[in-house]
Order: C-alpha cells, then structure tokens, then sequence
C-alpha cells in the first residue's frame, strides 16, 4: 500500500470541482494508493476575523496567532472546513473521517522558533500514526485540520503546509500540492513557463530572489525537508484540471515535480 498525502490549501477549496473528490474516490477504491487529506482554511479564516474586528497579521507566510485569533483558527479549521471537505467526499461517494491534530495527539507540537514573535504557531515534533492507521482501516480517507497539541494540552496553529509534510514524513509517503496553477511558474522571454522539475537549490535561489514568496515559502520549504526526511516524491498540481490527481499517480508528467539537487541530472 502506497500512502498520498494530498494538501488543499484554503484559496482553492472553495471552488475545487466535484471531479477533483471524484478522483480522490476513484483512487482509493482502486486501492493502490490511499489517499490522506491535508487541508488549510486562511482565507475563511481571515475573514471571519475581520468580521470580529481582530487584527490579523503574517510573517513569512505563517499567521501571528494570540489566544483570540488561536480559537478562531481552531473553530474554522477543525470545524467548517474539515466538515466542508468530509462532506463533499461523501457526496461523490466516498467515506471519510475528518480530524483534527489534536484528536488523539495527532500532532503532537511545540512552539516554532519565532514565537515570541508569531505566538502560538507549532512546528510539528510527532504524528501519532495510529489514529491514521485506525481510520484507514476501517476503510476511511482520513480528513485532517492542522491544529497541534503539546502533553500540557496547549494548542498550536500549525501551517498546513508543514502539517501535510509531518505526516507525509511520518507516513514515508508521497506529498502533492494542490493549487490553482499548474506547478512553479518563472517567466521567461516576458511569458511565465511551468517547472517540470526543480531542485533544492534552485528553490532557495527563487527564495533569495523572491521569485517564491509569501504563502509559496512554508510550501517549498516543507517540500524540501520532507524530501530530506524520508518523503519519496513531491508535486505541487493543478486540482482544477481533471484527472490531475489520477496523472500524477499514474507516474505521467503533470504539475511540478521538487526533488533534491542529485537528481537534476
């Protein structure tokens, strides 16, 4: 059995297709791959905070996140969002079950680096593979919110992104991006052109020069140390175009493939 962890970040939930979920179903009956959801919710969250008249704030990508804007966080990820994506499973025909980190010590967290800057965001320190394991077997697609717990029980808002690469770390799995454009795009000759494939090196180069900013950094960042750390494969994809999902498991040239500088060749 072969484990994809597959993340939806919150810009493209919203309007993915019905046939994005139906190749999610399509795969897991066909049992060679099963899928694992990983799924944000920033801008939903974004704009119930502004409706609460809390200020919200970003640093490299990652939310400032207080007491008051961590139950926010808490309340539409594990919430609306996690229930919207489980819903929309079962309405194509699948089954699913829909976690948060927290459930079980899903994700079991500590505080990031910054955080007497950034509040309580987490980085994850371990996944409790049992209670993936416990909802796959049962024949379920897991649907989990990244939210992460310590053993005090204090919660952490952890970026889906990292979140998505713990588990695929954790899994030994292979980790697909989902967005609304078809890979890495760089512009050339005044056109922007897709990256088959793209290097560690290469990512950090597009970091230093900005050509990767904002929300894109904790994606590639978490793409290059899951590659490091036991992840097969990464893809950043297309989940509006149909079929993408089915073209990247079947090994065909879709999206953006990120690998580590030795396999350029």
């Amino acid at each position: 059995m072969k484990y994809l962890v597959i993340k939806c970040g919150g810009s493209v939930l919203d309007n993915l297709p019905r046939s994005f979920y139906e190749d999610i179903v399509k795969m897991h009956e066909a049992g060679e791959w099963t899928p694992i959801i990983v799924h944000g919710g920033g801008p939903l969250i974004t704009s119930l905070l502004k409706s609460l008249n809390v200020q919200t704030t970003f640093v490299n990508g990652l939310r400032v996140t207080n007491h008051e804007v961590l139950d926010v966080v808490e309340m539409v990820l594990s919430g609306s969002v996690n229930k919207q994506v489980v819903r929309n499973l079962i309405e194509v025909g699948g089954n699913a079950i829909g976690v948060s980190g927290v459930d079980g010590s899903l994700l079991q967290a500590i505080p990031t680096q910054n955080a007497e800057t950034l509040g309580f965001v987490g980085d994850v320190t371990g996944v409790n593979k049992k209670v993936l394991e416990g909802i796959i077997s049962q024949g379920n697609i897991p649907v989990i919110s990244p939210i992460g717990i310590d053993a005090s029980g204090q919660r952490y808002n952890i970026n889906g992104d990292i979140a998505a690469s713990a588990i695929a770390k954790a899994l030994g799995a292979n980790l697909c991006f989902i967005s609304d454009i078809p890979g890495i795009l760089v512009e050339k000759n005044g056109a922007k052109t897709k990256l088959d494939k793209v290097s560690k090196a290469v990512i950090e180069e597009m970091i230093d020069n900005q050509t990767i900013y904002g929300g894109m950094i904790p994606k590639v960042k978490a793409a290059i140390d899951g590659l490091v750390h036991n992840i097969p494969e990464v893809g950043i994809i297309n989940g509006f175009d149909k079929n993408s999902l089915i073209d990247y498991t079947d090994g065909k040239k879709v999206g953006t493939k990120i690998v580590l500088d030795e396999e350029i060749a």
